[in-house]
C-alpha cells in the first residue's frame, strides 16, 4: 500500500515539477528514462500495469476521483496539487483534464527474448520512418488489439514512449510488448533466417492483394511512413509485397489505417 506524499504546488519553479514543464522536449524524457501521462485514462491504466508510478500533478478534483487507484501502488508517490489554470501554465497549452503523471520505463526485452518467448503461429510487426508520435501510439494500440506478438520499431522511427505516442496508444504501451533496434533491415533478415514471412506493406505495381496473401503462417507484416513509404532498402528485405486494393485515384492510406487493416485480415484469417 503506498504512502501518497501530497505537495500543493505554489511555485512553477520548483525542481521536482521539471518533467512536467518539459513535455515539448521529449528528448529530455528519453534521456531520463521516464514517460509522462497526460490523459487520465492512460493514467489509469498506467497505474494498473507494472511501469513505476514516479509522481502524479493533479487538480484536488481528480486527486480524489484517483485516489483508491493510487492507494494500492508498491512504492510510495509524490502527489503535486494544483488548480487547473496553473496545471496549463506548467504544461505550457489547455488541458482537457487536470492530470498528469511520470513513470519510470523499465528495462525492455531483447529482440532475442522476445522471438524466444513469443507464441506460435508468429504474428510481428515492424514499422520504419515513422516519426509522428501520434501515428506510432496508434500503431502500438492496433497491435495491442489485433494480437501482435512485438512490434519492431527502427531506428528512423521516433521513440513509442514520448508522450504523444503513449496518449495515441491510450496506454496500449504498458501492456503491449515493443522493442526498439538499431538496425531493421538486420532485424529482417534475422527473422528470414528463422523461416518468418517478411512481407511489406506497400502499394508498388505488382504488388499481391491482400485478401489474396495467406497470413496464418509465422510473418512479420513491415509498415512505412504515408508520404515516402519504405526505404529500397527494407523493401529489398521483405519477402514480398503486399497491398490494400484501392481505387486508381487512391495509392495510400496513414499508416496507423493501414497497420489496423492488415493486421485486422491476419486475425481474420486465424480465426
Amino acid at each position: 500500500m503506498a504512502t501518497l506524499h501530497i505537495e500543493t504546488v505554489q511555485s512553477l519553479d520548483a525542481p521536482e515539477l521539471a518533467l512536467y514543464r518539459t513535455l515539448r522536449r521529449p528528448a529530455e524524457h528519453e534521456r531520463a528514462g521516464v514517460l509522462v501521462a497526460t490523459n487520465v485514462k492512460v493514467i489509469q491504466r498506467l497505474l494498473a500495469s507494472r511501469f513505476p508510478v514516479v509522481s502524479v500533478l493533479l487538480t484536488p478534483a481528480w486527486l480524489k476521483r484517483l485516489e483508491p487507484s493510487l492507494r494500492p501502488l508498491q512504492e510510495d508517490l509524490r502527489v503535486f496539487l494544483g488548480e487547473q489554470a496553473l496545471l496549463e501554465t506548467l504544461t505550457g497549452y489547455q488541458l482537457h483534464q487536470g492530470a498528469l503523471a511520470v513513470a519510470r520505463i523499465p528495462p525492455q526485452p531483447s529482440f532475442e527474448e522476445l522471438l524466444a518467448g513469443a507464441p506460435r503461429p508468429l504474428l510481428l510487426a515492424a514499422v520504419e520512418g515513422i516519426a509522428n508520435a501520434e501515428n506510432l501510439g496508434s500503431v502500438v494500440r492496433s497491435c495491442a488489439a489485433f494480437g501482435v506478438s512485438f512490434l519492431i520499431v527502427g531506428e528512423t522511427c521516433g521513440s513509442p514512449f514520448q508522450r504523444r505516442a503513449v496518449s495515441g496508444s491510450m496506454g496500449a504501451i504498458f501492456e503491449q510488448p515493443v522493442v526498439q533496434v538499431s538496425h531493421l533491415v538486420a532485424a529482417l533478415a534475422a527473422l528470414r533466417a528463422r523461416g518468418v514471412w517478411c512481407l511489406a506493406a506497400h502499394p508498388r505495381p505488382g504488388a499481391n492483394k491482400l485478401a489474396a496473401v495467406d497470413l496464418r503462417g509465422d510473418c512479420c507484416l513491415v509498415f512505412g511512413a504515408e508520404g515516402p513509404g519504405l526505404s529500397a532498402a527494407a523493401l529489398a528485405a521483405c519477402d514480398d509485397a503486399v497491398a490494400i486494393p484501392m481505387p486508381s485515384h487512391m495509392n495510400s492510406i496513414n499508416v496507423a489505417a493501414a497497420t489496423a487493416v492488415f493486421l485486422y485480415e491476419a486475425t481474420r484469417q486465424r480465426g
